[in-house]
C-alpha cells in the first residue's frame, strides 16, 4: 500500500484541529490565571504602601 489513502485527508486536519482546540483552551487559561496574578500583586503593593503614608 503506496501513497495516500482518504483517510489522511480526514485524520491529519482533524489531529491539527484538535490541537488547535486544546492549545486554545489552555492558552486562555494560562492567559486568565496570568491576570488574576498580576491583579493580586497590584493589590497587594497598593495595600502595603497605605499603612506608610
Amino acid at each position: 500500500m503506496s501513497g495516500m489513502t482518504a483517510g489522511h485527508f480526514l485524520f491529519i486536519p482533524s489531529v491539527l484541529l484538535v490541537g488547535l482546540v486544546i492549545g486554545w483552551v489552555f492558552g486562555s487559561r494560562m492567559a486568565g490565571d496570568a491576570y488574576a496574578a498580576e491583579l493580586r500583586r497590584r493589590e497587594e503593593r497598593a495595600t502595603r504602601k497605605e499603612p506608610q503614608a
